[in-house]
Parts: structure tokens; C-alpha cells; sequence
């Protein structure tokens, strides 16, 4: 069954009027969710610090925004999570995962260094991958001023974060200078190909539709062959042996479910070392809508958790 929660706000946006992303210009889309996002997220949280810094990219400065737990001393130096927002690598900011970047900040006592990467239509596949590599090559080789520990890096991120977050660590391991200790994995896009079944079962309905991933692929991948590319689909690398742990979270009533679940097996199946937790009730996009959705709460919580255990 659906949460009741999750039901409700679907009924609220029916009701408004809320446009389908599908239906909006890029520009506006992504205007649109910055502007909802206040709805349905919960304040934000005082962390210890915030500073907005740039990273050097492939095509210019990468935006970065870097956040510290409450509590801990200005020189104390902590375990870090690069995190790679959502929104179908065309949608989203730095803005839009504040809150859920904060919130996994002080639960798990590391600092978090979200990056704001190049998107479609502008800047299609790879420059999403190019900038969220550059940015977690960056974070590990300043780690002294940013007052971090590079052995103790995590990348995560949700959805399109999550999928780049999943490829940077394939891309660590391949090239063997960038060390990884853990993955944090949100309902993350692993397959471009859109053919598992949950995409049938999950299409309509369910905040997240067949004609909006469609939507998101088409702005970011302008060249079918490029579906078979593991840089934009993880789950057909060959070798998922010797990646660093990884965290994998679900929803049940998300297009992207079974993405997510066959991830977690290729890892497992290739002796890595994978958590799934499906949160079967939910749909995609939860985790940040705390305000509304009681379970995207504990489902932060839940990989805080996880953060702070595997870098401690």
C-alpha cells in the first residue's frame, strides 16, 4: 500500500494544478522545483559551518558548497561525504539539497561537500560525470585546507546524484588514485536503458513518470549508444568487484526500484559489499520531503546512520 502521506500530497498536487516537469522548459522545470521545494522540505538545520567554494572543471569552476556539524571545532579534522544532487541531471542546485546536505551533515558528525555539476540540455553526458569526478578528485587532494580526511571519503547522492555518485566510485576503482570508502546510494539510475519492470508498474501515478525520466534522458543523452555507456549506466559496467561499500536505499512505488535493487546485487553477486533497505511505501523523491512525509525522516536518519558507522 501506499502511505497515506505519499497519497496525500499526490491528491494536493492534483488538486493545485502542479505542472508535470515533462511539460515545462528546462529553465522553467528547474526554477519550479526550486521554488516548491519549500512545501514540502523541513527548515533547515544550523550546522556548524557553511562556505561556498569552486572547484577547477573540465569546462570552468565547479560550485561546491561545504557544511560542518554542529559541535565540531573549526580544526577538527572529519570524514566527508562528496554529495551529488538529484533532479534527472537537468533539474536541481545546490539549493534544492540544502536542507537534506545538512541534515546528513550533523547526523552523521562529517562534513559534506555538495557539488552543483554541469546539466542537459547545455551540457550533456558525459559533463555531468567529467564534473562530479573533477569535483571528488578536488575535495581528496585539499584535504588539509578543507580540514578533512581524505581516507575516510564517502560519495552519495539521489537519483541522478546517486547515479553519479555510484560511477565516480567505478571510476576511483578503475584508476586506483582516488581512494573511496563508502557509497551512498538513493534510489540511484543505474541502467538508461528504462526496461526493468518497476518502470512498467511504477510509470504513471507516482510523482516520477515514464514520460518524465524520458524527459530527463532525452535533455541529458542526445545519442542512444550511449545507454550502453557504463559512465551513464553503472549496472553494465563488467567488473563491480573491489568497489567500496555501498549503502543502497529504495522506494516501492518508484520507476527506478528495480535499478536500485539490481545494483545492490551486482555488487553483492561480485563480492562487494551492498546494503538495500526498500522503504516499500514510498515514492521517488521522499527522502527530501520531510515536511510532509514522515518516513523521509527516519529514512535520513537511517543513512546518516550508515555515514557515520562506515567512516568512524
Amino acid at each position: 500500500m501506499l502511505h497515506p502521506q505519499a497519497q496525500a500530497l499526490m491528491r494536493l498536487m492534483e488538486e493545485r494544478g502542479v505542472p508535470p516537469t515533462h511539460s515545462l522548459g528546462p529553465q522553467q522545470a528547474r526554477d519550479f522545483y526550486r521554488e516548491r521545494r519549500t512545501f514540502t522540505q523541513p527548515d533547515p538545520p544550523e550546522v556548524g559551518a557553511v562556505r561556498d567554494l569552486a572547484a577547477p572543471g573540465p569546462a570552468g569552476p565547479i560550485p561546491l558548497r561545504s557544511y560542518r556539524p554542529m559541535g565540531a571545532a573549526p580544526g577538527t579534522v572529519l570524514p566527508v561525504l562528496v554529495y551529488y544532487h538529484g533532479g534527472g541531471w537537468v533539474i536541481g542546485d545546490l539549493d534544492t539539497h540544502d536542507v537534506l546536505c545538512r541534515q546528513l551533515c550533523n547526523g552523521s558528525g562529517c562534513a559534506v561537500v555538495a557539488v552543483d555539476y554541469r546539466m542537459g540540455p547545455e551540457a550533456r553526458f558525459p559533463a555531468a560525470v567529467d564534473d562530479a569526478i573533477a569535483a571528488a578528485r578536488w575535495v581528496s587532494r585539499h584535504a588539509t585546507e578543507l580540514k578533512i580526511d581524505p581516507a575516510r571519503l564517502a560519495v552519495g547522492g539521489d537519483s541522478a546524484g546517486g547515479n553519479l555518485a555510484a560511477v565516480v566510485a567505478l571510476a576511483a576503482r578503475d584508476s586506483a588514485d582516488l581512494p573511496i570508502a563508502f557509497q551512498l546510494l538513493i534510489y540511484p539510475a543505474t541502467d538508461q536503458r528504462r526496461g526493468w519492470p518497476s518502470h512498467t508498474s511504477n510509470g504513471q501515478g507516482y510523482l516520477l513518470t515514464r514520460d518524465t525520466m524520458d524527459y530527463f534522458h532525452d535533455h541529458y543523452i542526445d545519442d542512444k549508444k550511449h545507454d550502453l555507456d557504463w559512465r551513464a549506466s553503472p549496472l553494465l559496467h563488467p567488473d563491480h568487484a573491489k568497489l567500496p561499500p555501498a549503502f543502497v536505499l529504495t522506494a516501492g512505488y518508484d520507476p527506478l526500484r528495480d535499478e536500485g535493487l539490481q545494483y545492490a546485487h551486482a555488487l553483492s553477486a561480485a563480492g562487494s559489499r551492498a546494503a538495500l533497505v526498500n522503504f516499500e511505501r514510498q515514492i521517488h523523491g521522499f527522502i527530501t520531503m520531510g515536511r510532509v512525509i514522515d518516513e523521509a525522516n527516519t529514512a535520513v536518519q537511517l543513512c546518516a546512520a550508515q555515514l557515520k558507522e562506515a567512516l568512524s
